[in-house]
Parts: structure tokens; C-alpha cells; sequence
């Protein structure tokens, strides 16, 4: 079975979990159609804090549903939307991708990614001890982070559940994902 989008989600006010819907319309160089995410320079607070003319890399948020079943074996229960994604993924190592890679997303969307979901503490608010489980150490002590991948619409489109996904790989060497 090839990848799938499971669940999509979207909010237009701040707020951690989105809500999910039949569907999202992307819009080319902005994001989620109605997600407060939603533009050209960073919406993030974090990141408007820092300079609010940054470029928003952050337009999208895919998080890979497999992810919920390893969290659900610590003893938390995740459903889609609940950690802020838009698009909820199946069958796809959305971590392993190189940065540039273009993901097509039903009939006419293109997402491309820009980098990995940097975690912050809202995920303890939501459920306590959950951080520890999306942000851990592999064996030679770096960081490794399992939220997700953020990335910017290349193309626009309507998106929704059991919309087949494809991954167009950039040319050249593999870059690995760094957290944007």
C-alpha cells in the first residue's frame, strides 16, 4: 500500500490541537487556507518574537500517524490534530526525507519540505511527559526529533482524507532534515 493522507486539520485562531475537517485548500507561497500559520513571513509567536520578517518555512505541518501508535505504547493517546498538524500522514518516513523533497498531495498540491517540527514545551502542556516521547537521543547523543516535518505549498490544491501522497526526491546527494 502506497502512502496516504489520513486526517486533515486546520485553525484559525492560536491555539495547540486543530481541528480536523473533510478538508484543507493550500494556497501556492502561504499555507492552510484559514490556518492562522497561514502566510508568507513567520506567523510562529516564537519566531515573530524574533524577527517577524522571516520567511515562513513553517506553512505546512505533516506529522506521520505511525507515530501516534509508538506514543500509545508509553501509555499516551494522540489523535490527529491533537499536536498542531495540518496533514496527518500514513505509510511514509516523513523523517527520513531529504530537504527539498516534494510531496504531491491528492490530484494537485505540492508541499515542499523545508525541515523538521522543532517541539516545545506546549506538547507537555497538552499531556505531561509526551515531549520526552517526540524529542529523545540516538545512541551517539544527538537529537532526534519525531514531530514531524514542516514545509512551504509549491503548489495549491484541495486536500483530504485517503488523498494518495507522492514523493518527488530532489536531485543530489541526500540532506537530511534539520529543524526549521
Amino acid at each position: 500500500m502506497g502512502a496516504t493522507i489520513t486526517a486533515v486539520s486546520r485553525n484559525d485562531v492560536y491555539s495547540f490541537t486543530k481541528p480536523n475537517r473533510d478538508s484543507i485548500t493550500l494556497l501556492t507561497g502561504l499555507g492552510v487556507e484559514g490556518d492562522v500559520h497561514c502566510g508568507v513571513t513567520v506567523k510562529h509567536r516564537s519566531r515573530v518574537a524574533q524577527d517577524p520578517t522571516q520567511p515562513n518555512l513553517r506553512q505546512v505541518h505533516l506529522i506521520h500517524r505511525e507515530l501516534f501508535e509508538e506514543v500509545a505504547g508509553a501509555g499516551f493517546e494522540v489523535a490527529a490534530g491533537q499536536l498542531g498538524e495540518n496533514v496527518t500522514t500514513e505509510g511514509i518516513d516523513l523523517l527520513g526525507l531529504s530537504r527539498g523533497t516534494l510531496l504531491h498531495l491528492g490530484e494537485d498540491a505540492v508541499v515542499e519540505v523545508t525541515g523538521l517540527r522543532n517541539p516545545c514545551l506546549q506538547i507537555d502542556n497538552f499531556q505531561d511527559g509526551l515531549l520526552k516521547q517526540v524529542v529523545g537521543r540516538d545512541e551517539s547523543g544527538a537529537v532526534v526529533r519525531k514531530a514531524g516535518v514542516m514545509g512551504v505549498v509549491r503548489r495549491g490544491g484541495v486536500v483530504r482524507p485517503g488523498d494518495t501522497i507522492t514523493v518527488e526526491a530532489p536531485e543530489g546527494e541526500h540532506v537530511p532534515l534539520e529543524r526549521v
